[in-house]
């Protein structure tokens, strides 16, 4: 099952705040919280707050995972061997930003007190490979990419994918970081947001986390930084994670025949893809004995993100829709009957052949 977290940074605020905003994503479905352990945990007040939040997470069923900064287990003189400090501060898991040789990872793993150990997906390099080699207990990893406050440093979407389908291959579960428009504060002072792919930094929340459930490679999406709006994260609550559902606007003049064929349907893009269209062809069939007459659709050009219908003088195409993926000349045996949201335009070129998808209608 596929979970949405929340991002919880303890020195940018004071509990009360904290404990506010973990209801509030609470409410709204929210299942995980990361966080950073970072290098003064030697401090007994900061220990203290870090295992009361920890505790009150608890308390909303929400699992916490700690990222650990290299310093950590050496001043608090934890051995990889025995996680139980770990445990009693109630952690659901551990983030290892900065790996092992494989041995420990693995070791880990088999930890008495069954925590989870989560890798960083974004190094690459063969590191989950090495540490398969040493017969890790695959039930307690799990896979996190990074984030990237500094513009331009993001993840190019090439390796994220072939990063995260080594992992979902090797049959663990997958994790990745989406930023808030508005949310302040990360682990280090930023500006530019701090999403993991370095394509998403302008884009809404609700794209980012759209695109990413999309890929089918990513099991857990988190807000990386603090805090998200209560809007925001009701958005997100909203989200198909199992299915791409595009926001699209239609026309005020569409027939009712139209209209069925755009939100009564299951969509799935044809095998034979080409590059000019997604092509949904089940309205041919359904709708084979039904007029459906040309609307006069002023445009001359068909324009990326257009969603047409082929009317009755196109045959044996009636009921065909389709969505530009370019533009293209029009003629009056094709309908102009909806756009694809402007900021959803994104997401159109990642449908793959077969792939199913449905339209949410907010031109109501």
């Amino acid at each position: 099952m596929r979970k949405l977290g929340i991002s919880i940074y303890l020195q940018h605020s004071n509990l009360k705040s904290i404990y506010n905003y973990i209801d509030l994503a609470s409410s709204y479905g929210f299942k995980r919280i990361f966080t950073c352990l970072i290098s003064k945990s030697d401090d007994k007040e900061f220990l203290n707050k870090f295992k009361d939040f920890i505790s009150y997470a608890n308390s909303k069923d929400m699992q916490v995972i700690a990222d650990i900064e290299p310093d950590i287990m050496k001043n608090l003189n934890i051995d990889f061997k025995d996680l139980t400090y770990f445990k009693d501060m109630g952690l659901y898991g551990i983030r290892l930003d900065l790996g092992f040789s494989g041995n420990e990872e693995s070791l880990m793993s088999f930890d008495k007190n069954d925590l989870k150990i989560e890798l960083n997906i974004s190094n690459g390099s063969k590191y989950l490979e090495n540490i398969v080699e040493y017969y890790p207990n695959k039930n307690n990893l799990l896979g996190c990419h990074n984030f990237y406050p500094r513009e331009y440093t993001g993840l190019k979407r090439s390796h994220f994918l072939k990063t995260s389908k080594e992992y979902k291959g090797m049959g663990i579960k997958t994790a990745a970081f989406i930023s808030s428009s508005v949310a302040k504060y990360g682990p280090w002072e930023l500006e530019n947001g701090l999403p993991t792919l370095e394509e998403h930094r302008n884009l809404s929340i609700k794209t980012q986390a759209k695109d990413l459930f999309n890929t089918n490679l990513i099991d857990d999406i988190i807000i990386s930084n603090m805090f998200a709006t209560e809007e925001e994260l009701k958005i997100l609550s909203t989200i198909n994670k199992n299915m791409l559902n595009l926001d699209i606007i239609l026309d005020s003049n569409i027939s009712d025949i139209e209209r069925k064929i755009i939100l009564d349907q299951l969509h799935f893009n044809r095998g034979d893809i080409n590059d000019y269209a997604i092509r949904s062809t089940q309205g041919r069939i359904k709708f084979k004995k039904e007029e459906i007459k040309p609307n006069k659709s002023k445009e001359e050009i068909i324009k990326k993100g257009d969603i047409t219908i082929d009317n009755s003088l196109y045959g044996r195409y009636k009921g065909e829709l389709q969505i530009a993926l370019k533009d293209m000349k029009n003629n009056n045996k094709i309908n102009i009957v909806g756009r694809v949201k402007e900021d959803e335009l994104y997401l159109l070129n990642s449908i793959k052949p077969w792939q199913k998808f449905k339209f949410n209608n907010i031109s109501k």
